[in-house]
């Protein structure tokens, strides 16, 4: 085919479906003037899927080997955050939301077993991994019984705790779609607490604009009609009319791209609608 698909910042595994997927489109459509349409929206959804980024927080007062796992968590396109102590640590759980948490066993101002125990009872589906200089197996046995995924002697090779880590995140997947937030790299849309941040802080959305953020990123690389972003604003009732909808997503880009010079997280599909495109790394196929 004349239009190929750059795959640049998916996956290697992704990428590799892709390819795979895009002979058989190109195979069965080859004849077809929908076969570019296709392929374009295919490569699209695997991109905005390999920009859904787990968040792991990192609970240790080691300072130095925390900056070493964020370094480390991030090659691997993982988002991380640490805190250095349990109180940090029980706000950021709560805060932050994160996937996956690195937890010390041994805190100044608290026990990590306890906090093990405690976050395994309030956050069932919450990836929990152990990371203490106590070698004692009881100590292990004690980490896994009362509610810990993994359990990990320090030191440790780096490349099997980022295998530990991919192990779990496979079985625990990082929060998608109807989830609670929804996390990109650079934004995070708590839909609870109808609250948006990027890296330049917390926006200050409108009710409206907030409903028409959260109607695009619960679908990444899919194209929305402006009837069904006023069916997301306004169910039901009185819809807004297509002109109105349009300045509000322009009001709704104006704040994004204020909160993250260079972002352009909205793109506008001619003839369809808009398209809300995760950034990071690569520019998305249209």
């Amino acid at each position: 085919m004349e239009d190929q698909i750059n795959l640049t910042g998916i996956e290697p595994s992704l990428a590799a479906a892709c390819t795979d997927k895009t002979r058989r489109i190109a195979t069965a459509l080859s004849h077809s003037s929908l076969d570019r349409v296709v392929l374009i929206d295919y490569g699209r959804k695997l991109r905005a899927m390999s920009f859904m980024q787990p968040m792991i927080l990192i609970v240790d007062d080691d300072a130095e080997l925390s900056t070493m796992l964020v370094e480390l968590l991030e090659r691997e396109g993982w988002s991380t955050f640490t805190v250095l102590t349990a109180g940090d640590g029980e706000r950021a759980v709560v805060a932050r939301q994160p996937d996956l948490v690195l937890l010390d066993a041994m805190l100044p101002d608290g026990n990590g077993f306890e906090l093990a125990r405690r976050w395994r009872m309030q956050h069932p589906s919450l990836g929990l991994v152990m990371l203490t200089a106590r070698g004692d197996p009881l100590d292990r046995v004690l980490g896994l019984e009362i509610g810990a995924d993994d359990y990990l002697p320090k030191p440790f090779e780096p490349r099997e705790l980022v295998a530990r880590i991919r192990a779990l995140l496979r079985r625990v997947p990082p929060n998608r779609g109807n989830s609670v937030v929804l996390r990109f790299a650079g934004l995070s849309i708590d839909i609870l607490k109808r609250e948006v941040t990027s890296s330049g802080g917390v926006l200050a959305l409108t009710s409206v604009e907030f409903k028409l953020l959260v109607a695009l990123a619960k679908q990444p690389g899919t194209p929305m009609a402006r009837e069904a972003l006023s069916e997301a604003v306004q169910a039901g009732g009185y819809q807004p009319q297509e002109r109105t909808v349009d300045v509000q997503i322009a009001r709704l880009r104006r704040k994004l791209r204020d909160a993250s010079p260079g972002a352009e997280w909205i793109d506008t599909v001619r003839g369809e609608g808009y398209v809300f495109v995760p950034r990071g790394g690569g520019a998305v196929v249209r």
